[in-house]
């Protein structure tokens, strides 16, 4: 069983920046793609951004293309998401997912663990 904590988010003007944090415990990190999603008030989660088990291939969301970074350090059991330009929109509870297939997914449905959000908020 894996358990997911995040932390790093908050209240930020429009335009700033933002690092989400998550840890992992109680399994082999290095053994799961990590994602992040997000979820607005009234709408239904959302892919934001996942990594492969070395790092090595990132995807991302249309809407935080450019904008946002997924990393991980498989050394700390962590992984990131940096988050530049930050824009009202983009105003959700965050949350960390693993997943222990191989396989690349944008699906909410196919990720195992789950963390308890972060709420990021992005003022005008």
């Amino acid at each position: 069983q894996v358990q997911l904590v995040e932390s790093g988010g908050g209240l930020v003007q429009a335009g700033g920046s933002l690092r989400l944090s998550c840890a992992a415990s109680g399994g082999t990190f290095s053994n799961y793609r990590m994602g992040w999603f997000r979820q607005a008030p009234g709408k239904e989660r959302e892919f934001v951004a996942a990594i492969s088990w070395s790092a090595g291939n990132t995807y991302y969301a249309d809407s935080v293309k450019g904008r946002f970074t997924i990393s991980r350090d498989n050394a700390k059991n962590t992984v990131y998401l940096q988050m530049n330009s930050l824009k009202p929109e983009d105003t959700a509870i965050y949350y960390c997912a693993a997943r222990r297939r191989p396989s690349y997914s944008i699906s909410a449905d196919d990720y195992d663990y789950w963390g308890q959000g972060t709420q990021v908020t992005v003022s005008s």
